[in-house]
């Protein structure tokens, strides 16, 4: 597959001379949530790369956003232990056994961290002389600049990080924003792509230039965020299964009845892709679903299971909160589960915490299918496979026949622009190294 990245000129880890070079590393660790780590499945994906700059010589500074501290309507940024990188710093120190030195750099109370703090520059050199094990940085999104559009402050944090190290490694495929950590710090050194983004952009041509018959599955809260990835992943699947919002949305446009909690906006742009599946019958329509009257739990009495062959105009339901696991096992379904070659996931199928069993029944539904190659993208999907099929997830995380992505909405970006290459991120690696090769002309 290297292949694939040098065609598109991507600059890549394996070609960096890293020998005694301070190397900044962009990893996606946010995987923090009230100062806990929820699942180490993103930190774990990137030892790798971690491994490779020490074993050639380099000496690491790391960095990783976590949470979103900064309030986008006043841009006040709240730093505190709930968004913190040390619950990572900690969990690397057991893993690896090895410190981590995190700079106490001065945050003002509105507008988080405006500089970096003297004590990381006597860190480097402690670092050159491995008298420490690496360095990790405070939240990049605790730094006023990050998020920044423009100004001053964007400026200045790009400047004030390449003045850190000698090379840029970015192996943050979850963080796919323009941001300066991710974005402006490849304009000042040499940068190249680690082993993580490498592997996921790899991964990700299987669904942007699937094997036939390709099945995707696409859930979300919200239809408007995901009309522009559903429209793209729907050219290129031959089946298409629906959830949630996306799921009730369509139903609701297509039999002309309405779903509490189902917007009218939803409804209307549902309707497109309604009328265009009428022509092309992609979407595999789950036979039976669960209705509720209530959000607040799956109470006794207060849900039950409806058919879709019993809708008719104008008829007026309740919450639809889950797929009935029967809706599985119906020929068609099963028949286009069974016979794909590739599957794509990115979707929980109910209202969680309470409406799960749908979501289950997927999962064991794909994983009969012992031949197709199944990828899973999206934290939200990857945690509830994790918890609603534990020993199933344990088995499968080094089988060859999956892949979790660990950036959903990524995928989801990648999948709308039509290449990975085009994120802006992985475009700036590019264009460094195409300016980095004129320079040596």
């Amino acid at each position: 597959m290297q292949n694939l990245h040098r065609k598109n000129n991507l600059p890549l880890i394996q070609d960096a001379d890293l020998n005694g070079k301070v190397v900044l590393i962009r990893f996606d660790h946010n995987v923090v949530k009230n100062g806990i780590i929820k699942d180490p499945f993103r930190i774990d994906k990137t030892l790798g790369t971690l491994y490779y700059i020490i074993d050639r010589g380099g000496r690491p500074i790391l960095m990783t956003h976590v949470g979103r501290p900064r309030d986008k309507k006043t841009g006040q940024i709240t730093c505190n232990d709930e968004n913190s990188v040390q619950s990572i710093v900690d969990y690397l120190h057991r893993k690896l056994n090895v410190e981590f030195y995190v700079p106490e750099c001065e945050a003002d109370e509105e507008f988080g961290i405006s500089g970096l703090c003297s004590t990381i520059y006597r860190a480097i050199g402690e670092l050159k002389d491995r008298k420490i094990g690496g360095i990790y940085l405070p939240n990049t999104r605790w730094f006023r600049g990050e998020e920044e559009e423009k100004g001053f402050f964007r400026d200045n944090f790009a400047v004030l990080l390449s003045d850190l190290a000698d090379v840029y490694v970015n192996d943050a495929f979850g963080s796919w924003q323009p941001h300066v950590s991710t974005y402006d710090i490849t304009k000042f050194m040499p940068s190249y792509a680690g082993f993580l983004m490498q592997h996921e952009i790899e991964n990700l041509n299987s669904v942007l230039n699937p094997e036939k018959p390709f099945l995707a599955v696409i859930a979300g809260s919200k239809y408007d965020t995901k009309i522009g990835p559903l429209y793209a992943i729907y050219e290129k699947a031959d089946h298409l299964i629906l959830g949630g919002v996306l799921y009730n949305a369509y139903l609701c446009a297509k039999y002309g009845i309405s779903i509490k909690g189902i917007s009218d906006e939803d409804i209307e742009a549902a309707k497109k892709l309604a009328a265009i599946d009428n022509t092309k019958k992609k979407i595999l329509e789950m036979p039976y679903i669960v209705e509720s009257d209530t959000l607040d739990g799956k109470l006794e009495g207060k849900y039950r299971t409806i058919a879709v062959s019993d809708f008719k105009e104008g008829d007026q339901y309740e919450y639809i909160l889950d797929i009935d696991p029967k809706s599985f096992t119906v020929a068609q379904v099963e028949s286009a589960l069974m016979g794909a070659k590739i599957i794509f996931v990115n979707a929980v199928m109910g209202f969680t915490p309470h409406f799960s069993n749908g979501s289950k029944a997927l999962d064991e539904a794909i994983d009969r299918n012992k031949t197709a190659f199944k990828m899973y993208g999206g934290g939200d999907t990857l945690q509830e496979f994790k918890n609603l099929c534990p020993g199933l997830y344990l088995s499968v995380l080094d089988d060859k026949q999956y892949y979790f992505l660990t950036g959903g909405g990524t995928v989801l970006k990648a999948i709308e622009e039509g290449s990975p290459y085009r994120l802006k991120p992985i475009q700036a690696l590019i264009e460094n190294k195409e300016h980095m090769g004129n320079i040596r002309k």
